[in-house]
Parts: structure tokens; C-alpha cells; sequence
């Protein structure tokens, strides 16, 4: 942070009172526009239950120390969390006042999904990789974005920067906020006012398809073109690609901008039950009985590890001198271990964790805290923890 100008220092500052990111999270649709995501009119899908007393089982708690799983949650500010072994619900948990009806801020995990609405859409022919995204979008023509293609968008191998500034990730993150909350700008501020004038203002720092940079605009862009390529919005075509045929216990929310377009990479809110469906539904191949929801091609696309530069990349907040053990592609991450894991992650401890060797789906919302002096809780090493024990149980 002291290598900032002073000026940008304003944009550094929040999000680590867990308390203020729970109200943050479970308020969406209160405190700003959103669009329904419809869970259409079937019948909604009831998770069996097996239930078990695991809030005792001893789990990994960071740093080499450990814990009991219920404490694992408490000490994490977790919101909730629920798994799911062979299909059926075994354990969850639910505190700071969260019920299983409410929705919950989901965070960077909704990027996720719209690498699935997207490889959905590539599978009906509406697009291949290799096309320009100015192709679809041409307000980005001459930006960063625009240049790029759609496979640079999923990679995330777009080198970019904004509005003339350094990229300074944690700057930018809060920069987007401004773009989509009017009320969490700063005196004075004069910047873009929707999503698609802050990816105008983005220009290539470097090749594409050569490094792997995490960030908000890819996501966004990728948004701004599945809409187009359709004509429908985001939330329309998660409706009707996704949450409709999953059996949803409830409506999902998008948040809007200013201008009413979603806010595609992290503005999704839904239930942790209906996450945990998304989960199941990718475990089972992107089906759920006899109705193929997701092609299995993309599910076997989004759990295998690719080629090039996203083979070997760490998450946004691991230490640079870490190693590069997990991989990436179309917003989903492969954790590269034994037993076939790949996840999609949000800040503060959003998570869905998938492991099909496991037979394994675990959901889990969170208002970690966020700061230097906080380490990320070991989130998959605690999930493996719960599949290992859930299949010994059952051997």
C-alpha cells in the first residue's frame, strides 16, 4: 500500500469488519437495484437427508493447528455451510442469523456461473473461442477487451489497466464498487458511472494469452457479450439455462448498475441449498437424472486442467512466494489434487466445492475478514477433510 500515490489511498480502505460484510451480503435487493433470476415454475427439488453430527470432527485451522470443524466455522466468520455426500445433505450449519431461505451475496463465485452460461452457449454454436469480443460488444473495440477474445476473457489473460492508472488490484476492486453502489463513492468522484464506460477506459498492458491476471473486467466484459449473442439479460439467461431446471427452493438476484445491467462478476445472491444444487448438478456431469442441464463437455472442460498460461496459477490472495498448485479456466478453479476438486471461489469465504472422486459437494458463505494480517482459511484442505471421512464412513 505505501508504494500508492496518497490520492488513492481512500480506495484501499473497508471490508474487514465481518459484521459489516455480513450486512453487506444478506441485504441484497434492499439496499440497491437488482433483477429476479427466476426459478421457473417446476417443482422444487427436495435434497435428501442423511445427516451427521460431524461439528466435532477435528479439521485443519491454518497455520498448522487444529480444530474442530463447528470451531473451523466460528473462527472463519462463516455464515453457513452445507454438504453433500452421494447426493444427500449430511451436515449443515447456518449461524449469525442466516436461515437456509435467505440469500446470500455469493461474490466472485458467480463468475463461475457465467463461464457455465458461456460454454452452454458456445455448445449451441453462438460463438467460438478464438472470435474478437468487439465482434459482439463493439463499444470495447480499441480497448483492452475488446481486442482480446472471448478464450482470453475465460483465461483471464488479459493484462490490463484502467483509466490511465497503474493495475493495482485491491484499487481497482473498490473502483468497481463506486461503478455499482452510487453510495460507496468518494467526495469527488468523477469516474465511470456504469460497467461499460469502466471497460472503455481499459487498455492492454501486455500480449493477451500469455499471463494469467485476475480481475473483475474480463468477467464483466464476458456478461456484456452473452447478453448480446442472445439478446436477453444475464438474469434471463441464468433462468433459463440453469436455475429453472435445478429445482431452486428460490428466486436468485442479480445486482444491477446504473444503467440495470448485471453486475456478472460477483453480484449474484442465492440460497446455499440451491448453490449446493449447481454443485450436485456438476457432479453428476451437468445432469440431474435424465435432464442434461450443463453439457458434459463443459463440465469435464471446467475440472481438467488446460494448457498455457493458467495451468499453474495460485488464487487472488496467496502470497506471491507461494507455489502456483491450483489451475483455471472459464472462471472455475482445479485444485489439481487426487481426487478430481475444482471450485468456485468469492471473497470473504464463498465457496463451492465439487469433488467428484469424493462424491462430494460442499456450498459455504462467509464474511471472512480481509486484511494482510489475516490468513485465508484453508477452505479445500477442510473440505477434502469432510470427503475422506464421509467415504471411509460409508467403505
Amino acid at each position: 500500500m505505501s508504494q500508492l500515490p496518497l490520492a488513492e489511498l481512500k480506495w484501499t480502505l473497508g471490508f474487514t469488519d465481518p459484521a459489516h460484510v455480513r450486512r453487506q451480503a444478506t441485504t441484497v435487493g434492499e439496499t440497491g437495484p437488482t433483477r429476479r433470476v427466476w426459478r421457473g415454475d417446476g417443482p422444487r427439488r427436495e435434497l435428501p437427508e442423511q445427516l451427521q453430527d460431524l461439528s466435532r470432527l477435528a479439521v485443519e485451522s491454518g497455520g498448522g493447528g487444529a480444530s474442530t470443524l463447528y470451531q473451523f466455522l466460528v473462527d472463519s466468520h462463516s455464515d453457513g455451510m452445507i454438504v453433500l455426500h452421494r447426493g444427500a445433505v449430511v451436515y449443515e450449519q447456518y449461524l449469525h442469523g442466516l436461515r437456509r431461505q435467505d440469500l446470500h451475496l455469493t461474490a466472485s463465485m458467480a463468475k463461475a456461473f457465467i463461464g457455465l452460461l458461456a460454454g452452454i452457449l458456445e455448445d449451441q454454436g453462438l460463438f467460438t473461442r478464438d472470435d474478437q469480443v468487439a465482434t459482439y460488444v463493439p463499444e470495447l473495440t480499441g480497448t483492452a477487451f475488446g481486442d482480446a477474445t472471448i478464450r482470453h476473457l475465460l483465461d483471464m489473460t488479459t493484462q490490463v489497466a484502467y483509466g490511465g492508472r497503474k493495475f493495482h488490484r485491491e484499487v481497482e476492486a473498490h473502483r468497481w464498487w463506486a461503478v455499482v453502489a452510487p453510495g460507496m463513492r468518494p467526495d469527488g468522484y468523477d469516474g465511470p458511472t456504469t460497467l461499460l464506460d469502466r471497460l472503455k477506459t481499459a487498455r492492454a498492458t501486455g500480449p493477451y494469452g500469455e499471463v494469467f491476471h485476475y480481475e473483475n473486467g474480463s468477467c464483466e466484459a464476458m456478461g456484456a457479450l452473452i447478453s448480446r449473442v442472445t439478446g436477453a439479460t444475464v438474469s434471463d439467461l441464468m433462468s433459463e439455462l440453469i436455475w429453472s431446471k435445478i429445482g431452486a427452493d428460490e428466486d436468485a438476484r442479480y445486482i444491477l448498475d446504473t444503467a440495470g445491467v448485471e453486475t456478472a462478476c460477483g453480484g449474484y445472491a442465492a440460497t446455499l441449498r440451491d448453490i449446493a444444487k449447481v454443485g450436485e448438478m456438476l457432479r453428476c456431469g451437468g445432469a440431474l437424472g435424465d435432464r442434461q442441464i450443463v453439457p458434459e463437455s463443459v463440465v469435464r472442460a471446467i475440472s481438467t486442467v488446460p494448457d498455457g498460461a493458467t495451468a499453474q496459477v495460485r488464487l487472488p490472495r496467496a502470497s506471491a512466494n507461494s507455489p502456483a498448485t491450483m489451475s483455471y479456466r472459464d472462471y472455475w478453479w482445479i485444485l489439481n489434487d487426487p481426487f478430481d476438486s475444482f471450485m468456485a471461489s468469492g471473497i470473504h469465504g464463498q465457496r463451492l466445492f465439487v469433488s467428484r472422486e469424493l462424491d462430494l459437494v460442499v456450498a459455504h458463505f462467509g464474511s471472512q475478514i480481509i486484511s494482510p494480517c489475516v490468513a485465508t482459511p484453508p477452505f479445500p484442505a477442510v473440505f477434502t477433510r469432510l470427503g475422506t471421512q464421509l467415504s471411509m464412513a460409508v467403505v
